[in-house]
C-alpha cells in the first residue's frame, strides 16, 4: 500500500475531518484519515512556500541594500513585466500579479518531481485543470469588465453580421477548448517527463538518471513559461479594443 507523505498525514490529522465533510457535501465519500491526498498536500506546501517568499520579500524590502531574496523577486518581476508589455501591451500591469503567481505556482509544482519519492502535482490532471479553469474565468472576467457583456459578446460574432450564426458557436467552442488545451499540454508533458525519469531510474540507477533529471528541469521551465505566455495571450485578446 502506498505510504502517504508526512505533510499529507499532518494535513489529514489537522484538516481531514473538514475536508471529508466538504467532500460529502458534493456527494464524494471520503475517510477523514485519507481525505487529503499527496497531490493536494504538495500543492498546499507550494502555496505556503510562495506566501512565505512574498512575505519575506515585503518585510525585508530595501532600496539601498537589497538582499538575495529581493534580487530574485526583482528578476522575476522584471521578466513578467517585460513579457506582459510585449504580449498584452498597455495596461498589462493590472495582470502582472496573476500571471506571476501562475508562473511560479506551476514552476514549483513541476520542480517537486525532481525530489525522490515525490509525485509531480502537475502530472495529475486535476491540478492543470484547476489552474486552466481559473485562468479561463480570469481572462473572461476582465474581458467583460473592459467591454461590458454586449461588447465582449461582439468578439464572438465575427466580422460581418450574416456570419454570426456560424461564428458564435465556433468561438464559444474555441474558448472552451482552451481549458482542455491548457490542461492536456501541461499534464501530458509533465506525466511523460515523470515516466521517463522513473523508467530510467529503474533501469540505470547510477549516473544516467541525472541526465533525465536535467531534462525534467528543462521541461518544467518550458511548460511553466508556455502556460504563462498563453495566459497573457488570452488576456490580450480578451481586453484588446482592436478587433
Amino acid at each position: 500500500m502506498h505510504e502517504s507523505l508526512a505533510i499529507t498525514r499532518l494535513l489529514n490529522h489537522l484538516f481531514g475531518g473538514l475536508a471529508a465533510w466538504a467532500m460529502h457535501l458534493v456527494g464524494v465519500p471520503a475517510n477523514p484519515a485519507t481525505a487529503i491526498n499527496d497531490t493536494f498536500a504538495l500543492e498546499v506546501m507550494v502555496a505556503c512556500v510562495l506566501i512565505a517568499f512574498f512575505l519575506l520579500v515585503r518585510l525585508t524590502l530595501s532600496v539601498e541594500k537589497p538582499n538575495p531574496v529581493q534580487q530574485i523577486a526583482e528578476m522575476i518581476h522584471e521578466f513578467t513585466f517585460t513579457q506582459g508589455e510585449q504580449v498584452i501591451g498597455h495596461g498589462h500591469e493590472r495582470f502582472q500579479a496573476f500571471v506571476t503567481c501562475v508562473l511560479l505556482f506551476i514552476l514549483l509544482n513541476n520542480f517537486v518531481g525532481l525530489f525522490p519519492h515525490m509525485v509531480t502535482p502537475t502530472s495529475q490532471p486535476v491540478v492543470p485543470l484547476g489552474i486552466a479553469l481559473l485562468t479561463f474565468l480570469y481572462y473572461n472576467f476582465h474581458g467583460l469588465r473592459v467591454h461590458g457583456p454586449i461588447g465582449y459578446m461582439k468578439q464572438f460574432a465575427g466580422p460581418v453580421w450574416w456570419l454570426v450564426p456560424l461564428m458564435f458557436p465556433v468561438e464559444i467552442v474555441s474558448h472552451l477548448a482552451r481549458v482542455m488545451s491548457l490542461t492536456i499540454r501541461l499534464y501530458a508533458n509533465m506525466l511523460a517527463s515523470d515516466l521517463l525519469t522513473l523508467i530510467c531510474f529503474s533501469m540505470i540507477p547510477i549516473l544516467a538518471p541525472t541526465v533525465f533529471l536535467g531534462l525534467h528541469f528543462a521541461v518544467a521551465l518550458v511548460q511553466a513559461y508556455v502556460f504563462m505566455l498563453l495566459t497573457m495571450i488570452y488576456l490580450s485578446l480578451a481586453v484588446s479594443h482592436e478587433h
